[in-house]
C-alpha cells in the first residue's frame, strides 16, 4: 500500500495527488459522540479506539471463528487486538483489511503488516503514538471541516453548545435530525419514548413538538436530517384517520402493519415540508433488515453486527412518497441510500424526475452504504449514478462510523473515484482536460457537498 494504492493509470495517480488527496473533508453523517469531541477523549489502546462499538470488525471476527469473549466478552484488550490482528491477515477482499492498514498507516505511521506475529510490535506502537492524539487531534490530523453528528429529537444538545463556544477547536461540529423513534409507532417502547419528547396526547401535537425542536437543531447549525428505513413508506390517510391510529397507540393497542405504514407516510410527509421549508437536507437509509439475530440482540443490544441487506423496498412508493411532496413543491434537498445495491440504478432513475434548477442534484444518490461500501461497491455506484445521473453534482463519502480513526474511508474512497474516472480517461471516453477533472475530481471530494449543505 505506496502512495500510488489502488491508482492504475498515470491519469488517476494525477487526480488523486494533485486534486483529490490534499482535499479537506465535510464528514456529513456519522456517528461520532459529540461528548467524546468536548472533552477531547483519550484512548489507553488501539482496542478502545479501534474495536469498541465497531461492528464491521466484530463480524469478521465472528466469521472467523473468533469466540464472543474476545470480541464483545470479559477478554483483555491486548487479548482482542491479538484475536483482530489474526482474524485481519486473512481478511483477503475484504475493505477491513484495506482500512485497517490504511489507519495504521496514516495515524500511527507503521507502513508494515498487521497479522498475529507483528501484532504485539503494533500494540506498542500504536499505544504509544496515543499519548500524543486524541479525538480532536485525530479529527484535525484528518483535515475534517465539518462534522454532523446524528441526533435524537429529544437530545438536549449540550455537547454541540458547548463545543460551538470553545473557539480552541475550529471544526464545526453540527447535530443532525433523526427521528426514527418518534416514526417507531409499532415498538414496544413507543409510549416511553413520547414521554421523552414531553406530555404528548395527539398527532398534531406531536407533530408540534417535533417542528419544534427541528427549529432549535436548526438553531445550533443543523443542515441535515436523516431517517433509517425499513423501506420509503407511502399509504396516504386522512388526518382524521392518522390521529385515530396515534390515539389507538396511546390506547395500549398495536398498529396493524397497514396503519403503520399510514402513520409512517403522514409524518415524514409532515417532516420533509418542514425539512423544505427550513433548508433542512433530508437523508432517507432504508432497505435493511435489522438485529437478525435475535440471540445477539438479546445479549448485546443493537448495532451488534448481526444487520443485513433487505428486500423490502418499493420503487414505486418511494416515487410516490418524493412524488407527494414535489407536487407542491415541498421537496427538499434529498439523499437516498439502499443498502441493496440491486435498486442503485432504480435509484438514480427516479431521482431523474425530481432534479430541478434549485440546486445542482438537488436529489442524490448517497454514497455505496455499509455493506456496499467496499471497492466494488462504491465503483458500482458510481458507474450507475454517472450513468444514469449526473457524477459531477454528486456530495461524495461520509464515514457513518464511531470510530475517529475512520476519516481514511474517505482516501480509500477518493483513490477508488481517480482509478475510475482516470481509466475513462485513458480508455478514450473522456477527454484528458484537466480543467474539467480538476472540477469534477475537487467536487465530488469537497466543493460539492459544501454548497449542497450550504456550509
Amino acid at each position: 500500500m505506496n502512495s500510488d494504492f489502488l491508482l492504475s493509470t498515470e491519469t488517476a495517480r494525477n487526480l488523486y495527488h494533485d486534486y483529490a488527496a490534499g482535499m479537506p473533508i465535510i464528514d456529513y453523517h456519522c456517528h461520532l459522540d459529540p461528548k467524546e469531541i468536548y472533552e477531547d477523549r483519550r484512548f489507553e489502546n488501539i482496542t478502545q479506539v479501534w474495536l469498541g462499538g465497531d461492528h464491521y470488525k466484530w463480524r469478521l471476527m465472528r466469521s472467523a471463528g473468533v469466540a464472543e469473549r474476545f470480541i464483545t466478552g470479559d477478554a483483555s484488550d491486548r487479548e482482542k487486538f491479538q484475536k483482530w490482528a489474526e482474524t485481519l491477515s486473512l481478511a483477503i477482499g475484504n475493505p477491513l483489511y484495506h482500512w485497517s492498514h490504511l489507519e495504521l498507516r496514516n495515524y500511527f505511521g507503521y507502513d508494515g503488516v498487521l497479522n498475529g506475529d507483528t501484532a504485539e510490535m503494533v500494540w506498542n506502537l500504536c499505544n504509544e503514538k496515543l499519548k500524543a492524539l486524541s479525538a480532536r487531534k485525530l479529527i484535525m490530523d484528518s483535515n475534517v471541516q465539518v462534522i454532523c453528528t446524528t441526533d435524537d429529537p429529544a437530545d438536549s444538545l449540550e455537547w454541540h453548545k458547548k463545543i460551538a463556544e470553545d473557539k480552541s477547536f475550529s471544526v464545526q461540529v453540527l447535530p443532525s435530525f433523526r427521528p426514527d423513534k418518534a416514526l417507531g409507532i409499532e415498538k414496544a417502547d413507543y409510549p416511553d419514548y413520547l414521554n421523552r419528547l414531553g406530555e404528548i396526547t395527539s398527532y398534531a401535537q406531536l407533530l408540534d413538538v417535533l417542528k419544534t425542536r427541528l427549529t432549535f437543531f436548526v438553531s445550533l447549525g443543523c443542515r441535515v436530517s436523516d431517517h433509517g428505513l425499513d423501506a420509503v413508506p407511502f399509504a396516504p390517510a386522512t388526518d382524521e384517520e392518522v390521529e385515530a391510529i396515534f390515539q389507538k397507540r396511546l390506547g395500549g393497542a398495536l398498529p396493524t402493519a397497514l396503519e403503520a405504514k399510514q402513520f409512517k407516510t403522514a409524518l415524514l410527509l409532515a417532516l420533509g415540508r418542514e425539512y423544505h421549508r427550513l433548508g433542512v437536507v433530508m437523508q432517507l437509509h432504508f432497505g435493511v433488515i435489522r438485529d437478525n439475530s435475535k440471540r445477539v440482540f438479546k445479549a448485546l443490544g443493537p448495532d451488534a453486527g448481526v444487520d443485513s441487506i433487505g428486500d423490502a423496498v418499493s420503487i414505486t412508493d418511494l416515487a410516490a412518497f418524493l412524488n407527494a411532496l414535489d407536487e407542491t413543491d415541498a421537496l427538499p434537498k434529498t439523499i437516498l441510500y439502499s443498502l441493496n445495491p440491486n435498486d442503485n440504478a432504480a435509484i438514480v432513475s427516479v431521482m431523474g424526475a425530481f432534479q430541478t434548477g434549485e440546486a445542482v442534484s438537488k436529489v442524490q444518490h448517497g454514497s455505496a452504504w455499509w455493506f456496499n461500501d467496499h471497492k466494488r461497491g462504491m465503483i458500482d455506484q458510481l458507474t450507475n449514478l454517472a450513468a444514469g445521473g449526473y457524477l459531477a453534482g454528486f456530495v461524495g463519502m461520509l464515514t457513518d462510523s464511531r470510530s475517529f480513526l475512520s476519516y481514511a474511508r474517505h482516501e480509500y474512497f477518493r483513490r477508488i473515484l481517480c482509478d475510475l474516472i482516470g481509466t475513462w480517461v485513458e480508455n478514450g471516453e473522456y477527454p484528458n482536460d484537466d480543467a474539467a477533472l480538476r472540477a469534477i475530481v475537487e467536487g465530488v471530494c469537497y466543493t460539492n457537498a459544501r454548497r449542497y449543505f450550504k456550509l
